[in-house]
């Protein structure tokens, strides 16, 4: 087939590209297409071989819609202003036109303004203003400005604006291979900005809070371990509206313009895009928390940025409650109709976005279950037509898939009541246990049991469900809740600095280990909230399932005791690199423990362990599950040569038990001690060269604290883990 030779030229940042391509893509379909414009894709898109914007807008209920262009340096008042007409410029529900860039007038923005309702729609739950600007919900990239007009006036740009500076060169990933973790998945969540923002992160000024500075710390990351880390929101929300978490999300395609170092569309996703490289390059996974459920756009006292203004009645379940006519299953005042075609259209888009331009590995949707519901708000399992649509969507076969299973109003639908078979879920009873347990609970012994397992009460992995072990999140603690040693060093929540009060946010089970909070904390206390640290990470890492803790953990980040800091851009959430100098032995204990979970495979089965496991009580072989117990230990066995049995021994009393060792050491082996998280550093984990051998059949472990044994591989030669 004859080729042509088209010069694509990035005018944004300069990259001039020779682009083969064949003759029949230059054609961009009848003639009419290059005046009236084409119904897809949505969004404001560059045809190189016009020269020229298409643009195409989801209205189903719009009258009229008009398109504004807007220059650089006068962003008050539109530079052109196109009125759609009905007969040539909509198909279906989409309204569209082509803009030729010599009658662009050298706008560099797009907004639109759109009435309605059209005379046969049925709905009266509309709220046009032929007089609102409104962003378009596919743009790339928006642009605010420096100082935000009131949102009540419609003369000037009330909301922020689309950018048209649209990248036209391809990007360079380079030698990038993607990756997918199978038993060593060690999943960090992390905030972009959070990460970097502190002072004394060590990055570069210009690049703190930034994609950029994530970058530089990625030998950080790999020094820890971490093979996934999950992005909270990096969509763009209002950087005015005092929303530092990010999960009041203002568009779904654009990278959040503040997490970049400079502000052209085409440096916003350059630097996302350098940085999923680079994390890949050291064999780290991407995973974006996203918000499909709700938008920043709140109930009906909230600003209208684009979905209200744009089609109210198609965008967002009615509650039938006129003083608060919002259904509000997110708890931020809205939730989005993701049973209407239009809404699944643009969260499918969206992901296909993330996943094929940016080359993200993973997805966590927040509140999914809210896809249960139905434009009505009930919840329907019979026909959730979005799950299956994203599981079976071919560009998104290979990404990971994790839901929070549950939303704001109750809907808990953890385990087999997820309506996504096989998606990863977030396992809050897991937490929950966990937390408890660490505490000092008595009577958990049964639930401990289940959870170390895998969960399999909540994935069964019999004949018709046939769940695995991994597709259960394991986690202690996350952005929502308090930090790991503040549950250890809190009895309540601190939670004033946010303008809310102390019954705000989420429940933790957390004990101060007898003194409340930071200031002038003895040393016995100090030394027990380390102790109790590293008891929490030794657990997470002895479970099967998919483990994550929070950013910081590793080296005990404080929030004061604040546990639901969502409006804090402050040193309250960002992290203290300082504390890593500070508490280098827990950090140290972190990076061993997933060390040690990585060369034991068996630790992240793909599989429940069934004939693998076997549990004990303390002194005599039968667990103990009366309500006082806090005490248990297992045998971990598997017959590949190459994999060490392990034995495990915790003790969640206040007072040291003896524990016999009810499973003998192989022929020709011995059990080496790796693990007592009772002993100072660096005893507490031992590395593969100072293992001891143990020469009798009882340890006496101590009060609040885990001992795991390591069989050698003959004799009691020691066996080589990873530093």
């Amino acid at each position: 087939m004859p080729r042509n030779t088209t010069q694509i030229i990035c005018q944004h940042c300069g990259t001039l590209v020779d682009s083969e391509t064949p003759a029949d893509q230059l054609q961009q379909g009848p003639e009419w297409e290059r005046f009236e414009g084409t119904p897809a894709p949505l969004g404001a898109s560059w045809i190189n071989s016009e020269q020229a914007y298409n643009f195409a807008i989801d209205a189903v209920n719009a009258s009229r819609v008009t398109l504004l262009l807007f220059r650089e340096q006068d962003f008050e008042v539109p530079a052109c202003s196109l009125k759609l007409d009905p007969l040539k410029n909509k198909s279906g529900s989409v309204w569209h036109c082509r803009v030729p860039l010599m009658e662009a007038d050298d706008a560099v923005y797009y907004a639109y303004r759109i009435d309605g309702p059209a005379e046969p729609a049925t709905s009266n739950w509309h709220v046009y203003d032929p007089d609102k600007i409104l962003i378009d919900p596919y743009a790339r990239s928006i642009f605010f400005p420096t100082d935000t007009p009131d949102r009540d006036q419609s003369e000037i740009p009330p909301t922020p604006l689309g950018r048209l500076d649209i990248c036209r060169c391809p990007f360079d990933w380079k030698d990038e291979i993607r990756i997918c973790h199978g038993t060593d998945l060690i999943i960090y969540e992390m905030h972009v900005r959070g990460f970097t923002q502190h002072p004394n992160s060590g990055v570069d000024d210009d690049k703190r809070g930034t994609f950029a500075g994530v970058v530089e710390k990625i030998p950080y990351l790999k020094e820890l371990g971490v093979t996934a880390v999950e992005l909270m929101p990096v969509f763009q929300f209002d950087p005015f509206d005092e929303n530092y978490w990010g999960y009041m999300p203002l568009n779904f395609f654009a990278p959040h313009n503040q997490y970049s170092t400079n502000q052209s569309s085409c440096e916003q996703h350059s630097q996302f895009r350098e940085m999923v490289r680079e994390l890949h390059r050291a064999g780290i996974e991407v995973i974006l928390d996203v918000v499909y459920n709700h938008t920043g756009e709140g109930d009906h006292r909230g600003p209208t940025y684009c979905y209200r203004g744009i089609d109210n009645a198609t965008y967002y379940v009615a509650s039938g409650n006129p003083s608060a006519p919002y259904a509000n299953f997110s708890g931020t005042g809205n939730t989005l109709n993701t049973s209407a075609p239009t809404v699944r259209r643009l969260i499918l888009d969206s992901l296909r976005y993330w996943a094929k331009e940016m080359h993200v590995d993973g997805f966590r949707f927040d509140l999914a279950s809210v896809f249960s519901r139905g434009g009505d708000g009930a919840v329907n399992l019979n026909q959730p037509p979005l799950f299956d649509q994203i599981a079976s969507d071919p560009d998104l076969a290979h990404v990971r898939l994790i839901a929070e299973p549950w939303d704001a109003s109750g809907l808990y639908q953890l385990g087999k009541s997820f309506p996504g078979r096989t998606w990863m879920q977030w396992n809050g009873q897991f937490r929950d246990t966990l937390q408890q347990f660490v505490r000092g609970d008595r009577g958990l012994i049964s639930q401990l049991m289940t959870r170390l397992y895998g969960s399999n009460d909540l994935f069964p992995d019999d004949t018709y469900h046939a769940f695995r072990p991994f597709q259960s999140i394991n986690f202690i603690t996350s952005h929502d809740g308090f930090t790991m040693v503040d549950l250890t060093a809190y009895n309540r929540k601190h939670n004033a600095a946010n303008g809310l009060n102390n019954q705000d946010g989420p429940h933790d089970f957390s004990w101060n280990c007898g003194w409340e909070g930071n200031d002038q904390v003895p040393q016995e206390v100090t030394d027990l909230r380390k102790r109790q640290v590293k008891y929490f990470c030794c657990l997470l890492m002895l479970s099967n399932g998919s483990p994550m803790f929070r950013m910081g953990d590793e080296f005990m980040q404080t929030q004061g005791g604040n546990n639901n800091p969502f409006n804090q851009d402050n040193e309250t959430s960002w992290l203290d690199w300082d504390r890593l100098k500070q508490h280098e032995e827990v950090f140290r204990f972190f990076k061993k423990m997933i060390a040690f979970r990585k060369s034991h495979g068996m630790l992240g089965s793909s599989t429940f362990w069934r004939e693998k496991i076997q549990w004990y009580g303390a002194e005599q072989p039968e667990v103990d599950l009366s309500a006082d117990s806090q005490c248990l230990a297992y045998h971990l066995h598997d017959p590949s040569p190459e994999t060490r049995d392990l034995y495990v021994m915790i003790n969640g009393s206040t007072s040291p038990v003896q524990f016999s060792i009810h499973a003998q050491a192989e022929a020709d082996k011995t059990w080496m001690r790796v693990v007592d998280t009772s002993l100072p550093s660096p005893m507490d984990l031992l590395s593969p060269d100072t293992e001891i051998p143990l020469t009798q059949t009882l340890y006496r472990v101590n009060q609040r604290s885990i001992v795991v044994l390591a069989q050698s591989r003959g004799g009691t030669k020691k066996t080589a883990l990873p530093e």
